[in-house]
């Protein structure tokens, strides 16, 4: 629920070999806030134009950055308040976060897959500007990347059960299901394996680069 977390997860080889070699050495969060934000902008930056000499990575990274210090702070003043602790803990805070987070990474991989930033600016034009094109959408997911909205819609469920079982776990309350249940969700999973599988080799994001 935090971009935070998110980088403790996704893409760990390239998270730790940034902190190791570029957000230690730089200080850490050993030398107060503002310098840790500093030093997760400036990280973030540089793990940007690693990925290419393109204003759209350095967008990337910069938003990344952006975000990891936003959430710095608001982490470094909530541990002093307890109304914003049990804020986070709760559902609404949980959903605040995680849309938080959603909204930045999916902000920033428009800038990614799109590193000159006029295609960036063409992109967000269609999705929110004054010339948004309603197809827009459809040619991206179906068209390019073979996204149905069946598919989308099983990601929404999928999702939507993992906050509410995540939800109840933070909560020390335990998911009874009986047999029945659990036989069920066997052929579930499959189904959502197969429905969810690309239809053929995904080109490797890296090639590029």
């Amino acid at each position: 629920t935090s971009l935070a977390e998110f980088w403790r997860r996704w893409h760990m080889t390239l998270g730790d070999w940034l902190r190791n070699y570029l957000y230690f050495p730089l200080g850490g969060s050993r030398k107060g806030l503002l310098r840790t934000c500093f030093n997760l902008l400036t990280v973030m930056l540089l793990a940007g134009l690693w990925h290419g000499a393109a204003w759209g990575f350095v967008v990337w990274g910069g938003i990344h950055g952006l975000g990891l210090a936003i959430h710095r702070c608001v982490d470094t003043i909530s541990r002093k308040s307890e109304g914003l602790m049990k804020f986070w803990a709760s559902l609404p805070g949980m959903l605040f976060g995680w849309g938080f987070t959603q909204l930045t990474v999916f902000l920033s991989w428009i800038f990614f897959r799109l590193p000159h930033l006029p295609d960036a600016g063409l992109a967000f034009q269609k999705l929110w500007g004054v010339s948004s094109d309603p197809q827009f959408l459809q040619k991206i997911y179906v068209e390019e990347l073979g996204v149905y909205p069946n598919q989308i819609a099983g990601m929404l469920a999928i999702l939507a059960a993992a906050m509410g079982t995540s939800f109840l776990f933070r909560r020390g309350l335990k998911l009874q299901l009986n047999w029945f249940l659990r036989l069920l969700l066997v052929p579930i999973c499959l189904y959502a394996v197969w429905i969810f599988a690309p239809d053929g080799a995904a080109r490797y994001i890296y090639f590029d680069f």
